[in-house]
């Protein structure tokens, strides 16, 4: 048999076997073993970071959501409401608006929802955060900056028919300090923030 047709058939067997291996490997192996650990030492993280209330499934800590009045476009005054989302919190269709800081309409954009913002939280203008009126870069972020929680504390408070200081006090509870100590900013998950002021107000 001709030595180069051996040496051919010897190589591609041996390719073979490599593609085999490796398949295996890190097709079968290595995901399953990131999985079992993920399973076992992040477990609720795995599985998505899932609220529940009432035995229901309410979201995930990790995507933001709409606070409308049911079937609207309008914010519900007994919710904290997250950051504006261009996606309508899709989270198939994630991405900012694309539109630059100079941008004439985004500037006019963030001015009327500064106004809008303020109006419905009866705070002045300059009181409002530039997270209340600007969405991230995924527009789905499920986390406020404490400043945009205090405003809205006592629009929530009189619409759930609860103290100031109740909702203040709930809002103090669920920021959380940056990761690690240094990584980000102080936040507030609005998901989990709303699952305990339902909790609250029903005790009331």
């Amino acid at each position: 048999m001709n030595t180069s047709v051996v040496t051919t058939g010897r190589t591609a067997w041996a390719a073979l076997r490599m593609l085999l291996v490796l398949t295996v490997l890190t097709g079968v192996a290595y995901p399953l073993v990131v999985t079992g650990i993920g399973q076992l030492a992040f477990h609720d993280q795995a599985n998505g970071s899932l609220v529940t209330a009432d035995g229901r499934e309410a979201g995930s800590r990790l995507v933001g959501q709409s606070w409308n009045l049911k079937g609207t476009d309008t914010p519900d005054p007994k919710w904290f409401q997250g950051r504006p989302s261009h996606s309508g919190y899709d989270p198939l269709s994630t991405g900012s608006s694309q539109l630059g800081a100079s941008d004439p309409r985004l500037v006019k954009a963030v001015g009327a929802a500064r106004k809008q913002v303020a109006a419905f939280n009866g705070v002045p203008e300059s009181k409002v955060p530039a997270d209340a009126v600007t969405g991230s870069a995924s527009a789905i972020d499920p986390d406020i900056s404490p400043d945009y929680a205090d405003i809205q504390v006592k629009r929530v408070a009189e619409a759930n028919g609860l103290t100031v200081a109740q909702v203040q006090w709930l809002v103090d509870d669920h920021t959380e300090g940056r990761t690690l100590g240094f990584l980000g900013e102080p936040h507030v998950n609005v998901l989990e923030l709303n699952m305990a002021l339902k909790a609250l107000a029903a005790k009331n």
